[in-house]
C-alpha cells in the first residue's frame, strides 16, 4: 500500500518539476523576445534620426555627398535586414558609416555653429549608447536562456518541448577594427591602409 503512494508522489514531483521547467523556459524565451524588441525600438529611433541629420548637413557638405549616400545606403540595408545575425551585421555597417560621417563633420567648422546638426548628433550618440546597453542586456538574457536549456537535466526535455537556443548578437570583424581619423583632412583611415 505504501509503494503505490510513494510512486504516485514521485510521479507528481516529476510532473511538477517538468511544469516548472517548461514555465521557466517560456519566461526566459519571452524575456529574450522582449529584449530584442527593445533593441528594435532603439534601432527604429536611430533609423528615424539619420535622414534628419543627413538632410541637415547635406547643404554644408557639398564635397562629401559620397559619405552621405553611404550612410543612407547602410541605413536602408539595416532597416530591411531580417534575423538576429543579419540585423547585427547590417547595424554594424551602419555604425561604421555613421562614425565616418561624424569624423567628416568634425572637419567642418560650420557644423559646430549649426545647433540642429549638433542636437541631432547628440541624439544619435545617446541612441547609440542605449542600443549598446540593450544589446548587452539581450546577450545576457540569451546566455541565461541557453544555459537553462543546456543544463542537466533540462537538456533532456527542452528540445522535446520545442525550445531552441537563441542567437547571440555578435559584432563583425569590421566592427572590431578601430578606425583612425586623419585630423588634417577629417577622413577616416581604414585599418588595412594604416598598416601599409
Amino acid at each position: 500500500m505504501l509503494f503505490p503512494l510513494l510512486l504516485l508522489g514521485l510521479i507528481a514531483v516529476v510532473v511538477l518539476w517538468v511544469i516548472g521547467l517548461y514555465n521557466g523556459l517560456v519566461g526566459l524565451r519571452n524575456q529574450v523576445a522582449n529584449a530584442w524588441k527593445q533593441i528594435d525600438v532603439q534601432l527604429k529611433r536611430r533609423h528615424d534620426l539619420i535622414p534628419n541629420l543627413v538632410n541637415t548637413v547635406r547643404g554644408m557638405m557639398k564635397f562629401e555627398q559620397d559619405t552621405l549616400e553611404r550612410v543612407m545606403q547602410a541605413r536602408a540595408k539595416a532597416v530591411s535586414a531580417v534575423g538576429v545575425n543579419a540585423k547585427g551585421q547590417a547595424e554594424g555597417e551602419l555604425t561604421q558609416t555613421l562614425g565616418r560621417l561624424f569624423a567628416v563633420m568634425e572637419a567642418y567648422p560650420e557644423f559646430k555653429s549649426n545647433q540642429n546638426a549638433m542636437q541631432l548628433q547628440e541624439e544619435l550618440a545617446s541612441t547609440e549608447n542605449k542600443i549598446s546597453f540593450a544589446r548587452q542586456f539581450y546577450n545576457d538574457l540569451v546566455m541565461r536562456f541557453n544555459t537553462a536549456q543546456q543544463s542537466f537535466p533540462a537538456n533532456l526535455f527542452a528540445a522535446s518541448m520545442g525550445f531552441k537556443p537563441a542567437e547571440f548578437l555578435e559584432i563583425t570583424e569590421a566592427d572590431r577594427a578601430v578606425p583612425t581619423v586623419d585630423l588634417s583632412t577629417g577622413t577616416p583611415v581604414a585599418p588595412a591602409a594604416q598598416a601599409s
